[in-house]
């Protein structure tokens, strides 16, 4: 029998990646798009930006379902204090594999919980510290064409063949890198009151 829920669950993201991470949990829930410009504010670094808009994103879905408890989150590669983002396209995805080429990159992936009725927010942030191989331009090339990460931060689509790119993965919560840190988001699903087990 599955868990009850004390409160509606609502995931306030498009991403198909953190849909699928939170079917993993067993629970009910819905998906609703958040309408949250991602333009990075002027002077904010990537692990600024993926906080603020995990929160904004949690926010704007809660403002719409003021009585559902509903998860947010934003993920942003940080490669040297640059803000790596989605590429949309194959060019920009060769060049920005070219540059992580033999480099060590950080995901910052925040997760923001919020209910409205409630009065509860709570967000976190999981860093996973990646290191790529050194890529020639056939591997990266070969990749895309097999993959097309395209709507994945920093092209890197771990969870898929975008695992061969890599020389290491660090991390204290390893869902964290596909987009949805599950172990912080259980910890503050608990605090918001959803039964998990």
């Amino acid at each position: 029998m599955p868990p009850l829920l004390a409160h509606t669950l609502i995931l306030g993201s498009s991403s198909p990646y953190r849909r699928v991470l939170l079917q993993r949990l067993r629970l009910p829930f819905t998906v609703v798009a958040p309408a949250v410009d991602e333009t990075p504010a002027a002077g904010e670094n990537p692990r600024q930006l993926a906080c603020r808009l995990a929160m904004a994103k949690a926010r704007a879905v809660a403002t719409l379902h003021p009585g559902a408890v509903v998860i947010g989150s934003d993920q942003v590669a940080d490669l040297g204090g640059e803000a790596v983002g989605k590429p949309g396209d194959h060019a920009t995805a060769t060049a920005q594999l070219r540059r992580m080429s033999g480099q060590s990159v950080t995901f910052q992936t925040a997760v923001a919980v919020v209910c409205n009725n409630s009065r509860f927010a709570q967000m976190d942030l999981a860093q996973v510290h990646v290191r790529f191989r050194e890529l020639s331009d056939a591997e990266i090339e070969a990749y895309l064409r097999t993959e097309t990460p395209y709507d994945c931060a920093g092209s890197a689509k771990s969870e898929g063949l975008g695992i061969a790119l890599l020389e290491s993965i660090d991390s204290d919560d390893p869902t964290a890198l596909v987009g949805l840190p599950l172990i912080r988001t259980c910890r503050m699903l608990r605090a918001a009151g959803v039964l998990l087990l």
